[in-house]
């Protein structure tokens, strides 16, 4: 009966692994689907312009990355499927052989069944019996071989019946992994056409070196301004503490109850917009298009939609509220010793004191319809004077 046992051990494995981790697979192709449409959206809102720009291109970049991630998820799905159909050919296997062997061993006892099957040679072998333990130890053997008879037959039809069933499954199985192949050749003929587009996207940009560059040097002054006025944040706030006797800058009950739960929420804090694409990274990265160029970012960048609100990630007090030379508005929030910095904003809804809360409009992306109609926020948090990555405090 070893086929009978493995056979319900792989039915129950094959009921784990598909309901668990091609569920958890098909979570992931399902999110980077919907990741892929809204960048598609956002490439829809640059390509009015016909002009090649560092926004199309990361877009373009974005929408590779999250092609590349359901291709990686369906091939782990088929390889799930695999071993899935290697366990049940396996199971099948061995059920086929208990199956056979148990109707040959049924096939003997109906034979023998029916040699005996007289009454009148029953009832003469009881009579025959020399004592009347004897009879009675031949009557429960009578008993026990139609018992017996009875189970093998139960046993036949449960190894038929599970047998069935995997056959079923893994009909099914191939089935599944099938389709999946057929998908795979469609977003591999989609993701083709992508890098088409990106690698065009990048010969047009390598034409204008010197605009990219001029670009790069505006973003790093910005970048400058943002952290000369967080230092001059953190200065002013030491110095009034000092000035009232204090030792230096300290959080009040208040502030401290604050931080201590922005702390609590790393991970899970919300986005500053409602949806979004990180189309830039945290710290030192290679440039796109500039050769030999490094890209230092304090923060991220998000592309989002035309208009799109600005919103405090968390409950806070508004520090600064101020234009930077290129970079229009941007507004810092303090939540205990942590600040939010929100930067390339359009308009502004908040002034220096007001107390926010999580989710708050403050403001609205700024759009340059000049350079394909881009839609980029540029988000930070510190730590006092210290830099953070922001993808390790917001949610997914």
């Amino acid at each position: 009966m070893r086929g009978v046992f493995l056979g319900c051990i792989f039915l129950l494995f094959q009921s784990v692994c598909v309901a668990q981790n091609i569920s958890d697979l098909q979570k992931k192709k399902q999110d980077a689907a919907k990741e892929i449409e809204y960048t598609s959206r956002l490439l829809n809102e640059t390509q009015q312009s016909e002009k090649s720009s560092l926004s199309k291109l990361r877009l373009l970049t974005s929408k590779i990355s999250y092609r590349n991630a359901i291709l990686t998820s369906i091939k782990h799905e088929i390889d799930i499927y695999d071993e899935c159909i290697a366990n049940n050919t396996l199971a099948i296997e061995l059920l086929t052989n208990d199956h056979e062997k148990l109707k040959e061993e049924y096939a003997v006892l109906v034979t023998l069944a029916y040699k005996n099957k007289g009454s009148s040679d029953q009832l003469l072998f009881l009579l025959s019996a020399e004592s009347f333990n004897q009879a009675y130890r031949r009557m429960l053997y009578f008993k026990r071989y139609t018992a017996f008879r009875q189970n093998q037959a139960n046993t036949i039809a449960t190894v038929q019946e599970v047998l069935d069933n995997n056959r079923l499954k893994l009909e099914q199985q191939k089935q599944a992994k099938q389709a999946l192949i057929g998908v795979t050749q469609k977003e591999k003929q989609t993701l083709a056409k992508e890098q088409g587009q990106q690698s065009s996207e990048l010969q047009q940009l390598k034409k204008k070196k010197s605009s990219l560059q001029k670009t790069l040097n505006d973003q790093r002054k910005i970048e400058r301004q943002l952290e000369r006025e967080i230092q001059r944040i953190i200065e002013e706030e030491a110095r009034k503490s000092r000035d009232a006797g204090g030792p230096g800058f300290e959080l009040t009950p208040e502030q401290k109850l604050i931080g201590n739960s922005f702390e609590q929420n790393k991970q899970r804090l919300p986005w500053p917009v409602e949806r979004g694409i990180i189309v830039e990274h945290f710290g030192v990265h290679q440039h796109p298009v500039l050769t030999n160029v490094q890209v230092q970012n304090n923060g991220i960048n998000i592309a989002t939609e035309t208009g799109a609100t600005v919103r405090s990630i968390f409950n806070g007090e508004v520090s600064r509220v101020f234009g930077i030379s290129g970079g229009n508005t941007a507004v810092i929030i303090r939540h205990g010793s942590f600040l939010s910095v929100y930067s390339n904003l359009r308009e502004v809804v908040v002034k220096k004191g007001d107390k926010v809360l999580t989710k708050q409009k403050i403001g609205t992306v700024y759009t340059d319809f000049d350079d394909g109609n881009k839609s980029i926020l540029k988000f930070q948090i510190w730590k006092e004077s210290t830099k953070l990555n922001p993808e390790l405090w917001i949610g997914r």
